[in-house]
């Protein structure tokens, strides 16, 4: 299959670049606070580039985003064993998840001044060890008030575990040229799913009051991320699981982020119970990206709405389950703004 890009764009100037191959967000382009355009996630200048760079820039994350412990899980009696490509773990889907196959891309369409493509791709029945052939469907949409809205749909013919997520790795200020230390975030989380050394949720749900993770006021990223604490050791920063503050599968927003001398601010708005948070700790300065910028460690930050990690393996997280006849539905949009 060709590598595709489709191009959305809206009244404001805004430009989102998709690319068929892992339906992954290629460029987003908004203006600052002086009306100047700018890249604002990572990524490469040609969709060529995606096929041997950084797997994760911009992608869908499927069937399973995040880590599944020693790479199984059981639904009933049966056992399912998956790959094991982080240490013993399954990390996103497995090296041909759906980051790194080609979808099925439709041409732009507009209606209401909504611009939308809409991505399919058919995962075969035990794929990567998952059970089920799973039809899923993906749209991107970009409105005049510059939300990018991205609504899942997927069915699966057997019972199965489903857990969809975007992973653009964003920078407000320069899209990866400077660190993020003095982005200004807010999560709107009351506790997080804490990991063991190897960044696997260990089951217990803690409050994030008095501890680095406590994001329910504003706070600057570099503020305590550098602090002395075992969990951001596991972490090498933040790559953890949010418990958000919502007990329906209502749109509800989630995160707000902004850089100052920029001016650009996201808000965050999903259906889904979790938020990772992740700043780019594995980042190493060995891709070089859109305009030849050379990403370096926590130059990117992640907020990556999904159901918690390792679901299948710990009964007080909220169920990934999806049996046939039922149609899993996701949607979460990032809206972009800007502040003096």
């Amino acid at each position: 299959m060709k590598l595709k890009v489709a191009e959305l764009t809206n009244q404001n100037g805004t430009r989102i670049k998709i690319l068929n191959y892992g339906a992954r967000v290629m460029s987003i382009k908004t203006c600052n606070k002086n009306n100047k355009l700018g890249e604002i996630v990572l990524g490469y200048d040609k969709p060529e580039e995606y096929l041997k760079g950084n797997p994760y820039f911009g992608a869908t994350i499927g069937r399973c985003a995040n880590r599944i412990s020693n790479a199984k899980f059981s639904i009933g009696c049966r056992l399912y064993r998956l790959e094991k490509n982080q240490s013993d773990d399954h990390l996103h889907g497995g090296t041909g998840g759906f980051h790194q196959v080609y979808w099925e891309m439709g041409l732009v369409e507009k209606k209401d001044d909504i611009q939308s493509v809409v991505l399919n791709y058919i995962s075969p029945d035990m794929e990567e060890g998952y059970p089920g052939e799973l039809k899923t469907q993906l749209t991107y949409s970009l409105t005049n008030e510059d939300e990018l809205i991205i609504e899942y749909f997927a069915e699966s013919s057997k019972t199965t575990i489903v857990n969809l997520s975007h992973h653009s790795f964003f920078n407000l200020k320069d899209g990866g040229k400077s660190k993020i230390d003095h982005h200004v975030l807010k999560i709107n989380a009351d506790h997080y799913t804490p990991v063991s050394e190897k960044v696997v949720p260990t089951g217990e749900i803690r409050t994030v009051e008095n501890t680095p993770f406590d994001f329910r006021t504003f706070h600057e990223i570099r503020e305590r991320i550098y602090d002395e604490d075992q969990q951001l050791d596991f972490g090498k920063g933040y790559d953890h699981n949010f418990v958000l503050n919502k007990y329906s599968s209502e749109l509800f927003l989630a995160a707000e982020i902004y850089e100052r001398e920029s001016g650009r601010a996201m808000e965050v708005y999903t259906t889904e119970p979790g938020l990772q948070f992740y700043t780019g700790n594995f980042l190493d300065g060995s891709d070089i990206g859109i305009d030849g910028i050379v990403y370096q460690k926590k130059s990117a930050f992640c907020l990556e709405t999904q159901h918690f990690p390792d679901a299948p393996n710990h009964d007080n997280f909220p169920s990934i389950l999806l049996m046939p006849g039922q149609k899993y539905v996701q949607k979460t949009i990032y809206k972009f703004k800007t502040i003096k």
